[in-house]
C-alpha cells in the first residue's frame, strides 16, 4: 500500500545507525544517501523507509515492517536492542490480531515504536 515512509529525526546519525542495524535483519540497506536524508529498502523492493537531516522532533510514529519469517522477527528484536532500542513487547504471538500474527516491539530513536510482524505460521 505505501511506496515511502518519510520523517525527520532529532540525531541523523544515530536514527541511520540504529534503523541499518535493526533492519539488517530483514535486508534492509541504503539505497540513496544525499543532502536530504537517507533512502532505507530491501534490495529488488520500491517500499522504501526515508530518514531525513532536518533536526526537529516529529510525532511518534508506529512503523511495522514484514517479515519473511519468524526467525527474522527474533533477530530484529535482538539487533534492535542491540542498537540501543528498548523493549516494547519481545518476540511472540499476537492472537488479539490473528492466529499467526508474530511480532515483537522496540521503541527506537525519537520514541518511535518500530515493529517487525511475520503473519505466516511457525515452519
Amino acid at each position: 500500500m505505501f511506496d515511502h515512509v518519510v520523517f525527520s529525526v532529532s540525531n541523523y546519525e544515530q536514527a541511520k545507525q540504529f534503523f541499518l542495524s535493526a533492519l539488517a535483519p530483514l535486508g534492509v540497506e541504503v539505497v540513496a544517501e544525499g543532502p536530504l536524508g537517507v533512502e532505507l529498502c530491501r534490495p529488488g523492493n520500491n517500499t522504501s523507509l526515508c530518514i531525513r537531516l532536518k533536526p526537529e522532533r516529529t510525532a511518534h510514529l508506529h512503523l511495522a515492517f514484514t517479515a519473511e519469517n519468524r526467525q527474522q522477527v527474533r533477530d530484529f528484536y535482538r539487533a534492535a536492542l542491540a542498537a540501543g532500542g528498548e523493549d516494547n513487547g519481545a518476540p511472540g504471538l499476537r492472537g488479539n490480531y490473528h492466529a499467526d500474527y508474530y511480532a515483537a516491539f522496540v521503541i527506537g530513536p525519537d520514541g518511535h515504536n518500530i515493529e517487525v510482524v511475520c503473519h505466516e505460521p511457525e515452519v
